[in-house]
């Protein structure tokens, strides 16, 4: 498999196929895969941002704005199953690398896989897009943060980190229609399309009342009580679900008479009644601390759990038990800790098999598959001439 992509929904994509057990190969440019110099925080020169999304890949630079380069990706990609790029428009075709007029022609299984931030056709085909602007434009952050305060982007790239499972359920798809008719085909995402996929309930809402949500801040549009809630200490998550969890939840905290009282009986009739319910609930929630209150509640059987900040979240026992803290040998960093693989196969299982790749790590091996002769790798890794972009 050969990954072209650079920042972060096609190189998470790549790692997520990666883990799995594909043999990826990260083509680069001479300058590096842009997030190389997304930092601080580094550690023995490699970002963070870059470690987060190019583990199990071998690190090969090519400079496609040279014919020499652009030869060694077509014989790459003859032999490749899967291609994932995120150039901007049309630049594989101004390159000669087209995947209609050239790589199709050359290798017909090839399942080919675009990530832009619009699409390849339609107004905005040519326009450049991150995840910041996805968020903006397909919706999410008008419904997310405080219903007096400003929009607000979600604290981690979601947009590019959706859209790189998507790229990745689409490629396994077409493998798989290529395994019944032998033809491979482009797969094309792109980070709008899937935020607005993934606005779910929030859209159905939407089309069919006509309402525009306002946001909801840390509540719940259409669950009572399912939101931050203050304990005598800190705040906690309460995630109340059902009716059933609810009079569970009234016994727990002595007051069983709530869950028959009309104003809360259904859970419509606590979307009703918000306020008067959480009006009852905030001093009764402040007389025990945010521990306390999560143990009752999951000895209960009812949905809670503590905001963990980020040392906390690695030092928790079922985030341990889950191998999603996982460590591996580095050549400069040393021992590296790594976010573990979160899909758990009985069969064939993921594992982290190789370090992210310093640049060009791995030139010389790949090449050298390919049939190259030392010299002539010496003469592809010496000639180096503007990064593309």
């Amino acid at each position: 498999m050969l990954d072209l992509s650079r920042v972060l929904a096609g190189p998470y994509c790549g790692m997520m196929l990666g883990d799995a057990g594909a043999d990826v190969i990260k083509v680069e440019p001479p300058g590096g895969d842009d997030t190389r110099q997304w930092g601080p925080p580094y550690i023995a020169g490699e970002s963070a941002y870059y470690l987060a999304s190019n583990r199990n890949k071998r690190s090969v630079v090519l400079d496609l704005s040279r014919p020499e380069g652009r030869d060694a990706l077509l014989k790459l990609a003859e032999q490749a199953d899967v291609l994932i790029e995120n150039f901007k428009f049309e630049t594989m075709e101004r390159w000669g690398l087209g995947y209609e007029a050239v790589l199709k022609t050359r290798n017909p299984r090839l399942v080919y896989c675009n990530i832009s931030g619009f699409g390849r056709t339609g107004p905005y085909a040519r326009l450049p897009g991150y995840d910041f602007v996805a968020q903006a434009m397909g919706g999410l952050m008008a419904i997310t943060g405080e219903p007096d305060g400003p929009p607000t982007k979600v604290g981690v790239a979601i947009s590019d980190l959706t859209t790189a499972m998507m790229a990745a359920f689409g490629i396994v798809a077409a493998l798989h229609h290529r395994g019944e008719t032998g033809e491979g085909q482009r797969v094309d995402v792109s980070l709008l399309e899937t935020q607005v996929s993934w606005l779910a309930n929030v859209a159905s809402s939407y089309l069919v009342s006509g309402q525009v949500p306002r946001r909801p801040g840390n509540a719940h549009a259409a669950i009572v009580p399912y939101q931050v809630v203050a304990a005598r200490d800190q705040e906690l998550v309460l995630a109340v679900g059902n009716d059933l969890q609810f009079r569970k939840f009234c016994e727990l905290i002595g007051r069983p008479e709530l869950s028959v009282d009309p104003r809360f009986a259904t859970n419509s009739d606590r979307v009703e009644n918000r306020e008067a319910l959480l009006g009852l609930l905030a001093p009764i929630l402040k007389t025990r601390d945010a521990g306390e209150w999560v143990a009752m509640l999951w000895e209960r059987g009812i949905p809670a759990g503590p905001i963990n900040t980020l040392d906390q979240v690695f030092a928790d026992p079922q985030v341990l038990h889950r191998e999603m803290l996982q460590e591996i040998s580095h050549p400069t960093a040393g021992l590296l800790r790594q976010v573990g693989i979160p899909i758990k196969f009985g069969s064939t299982p993921g594992a982290i098999r190789r370090h992210p790749p310093l640049l060009g790590e791995h030139t010389e091996a790949v090449l050298g598959e390919l049939g190259y002769s030392p010299e002539t790798i010496s003469r592809l890794i010496g000639t180096p001439g503007p990064a593309p972009r």
